[in-house]
């Protein structure tokens, strides 16, 4: 049998070599070609319009806080649920999102100074949270405190028989901090004095009486909406 002559060889290596050089994009991912990495993920879009209804926007908002916006540092934030409760909870902002059921509804603030906003809020319950802490059977009222020093307070009955949601994002964007990053209060059928934001403390307590800050300052402590919120 005759050997191949060695310029035969030299042209099959060749052919071998470039059928390698062929293949080789296709065996190691299409994005190796154009250079591309692993898709990124993008930041969320404020989204208008939901289930048919028209949302504001999350820049309808007025700002009106006693002392402005709060820049809340997530890594040393926590939250503490206190007061008339089996046993107190410390929670961080990833132990909240990871460990309670998130729900979402739609709910229009009315604020006192004559606007209103109407937004998709995506929060966990507060009587989940209230729950596992375990309410003393004494309780009756939850005070709610902020970063900012702000306070307001609502009826035990309420929280556990209403949804009520601790909203961390907002017409599907996470809460800026002009709107209460890490956790807003939807209190709703409640003028917007209720609605605290940057929230830290939730305490149970057995006094009924309490009144938080514009309460103190001549507000209606019930707040309905369908009620004048100034005490006269």
């Amino acid at each position: 049998m005759q050997k191949p002559s060695p310029r035969i060889l030299i042209i099959a290596l060749m052919i071998f070599l470039c059928a390698g050089i062929l293949i080789l994009p296709a065996l190691i991912g299409a994005d190796s070609r154009t250079g591309r990495s692993d898709p990124q993920t993008l930041a969320a879009v404020e989204i208008r319009s939901y289930q048919g209804l028209d949302l504001s926007s999350v820049n309808d908002f007025r700002e009106n806080s006693i002392l402005g916006p709060r820049y809340v540092d997530i890594s040393r934030y926590r939250l503490i649920i206190t007061g008339l409760v089996a046993e107190e909870t410390v929670l961080t902002y990833d132990e909240i999102l990871l460990k309670y059921p998130h729900y979402s509804k739609v709910v229009t603030l009315y604020c006192v100074e004559g606007w209103d906003a109407t937004i998709l809020w995506e929060g966990v319950l507060v009587r989940d949270l209230i729950n596992d802490a375990g309410a003393d059977p004494r309780a009756n009222t939850v005070i709610f405190r902020a970063d900012d020093g702000y306070t307001t307070s609502l009826p035990l009955e309420y929280i556990m028989d209403k949804d009520i949601l601790m909203a961390y994002r907002m017409n599907n964007v996470t809460l800026p901090a002009e709107r209460g990053y890490p956790f807003q209060l939807v209190a709703e059928d409640k003028w917007g004095y209720k609605w605290i934001k940057w929230i830290e403390t939730i305490e149970l307590s057995d006094d009924p009486s309490y009144r938080g800050y514009w309460e103190q300052r001549g507000y209606s402590d019930s707040a309905d909406t369908s009620e004048s919120f100034y005490n006269r």
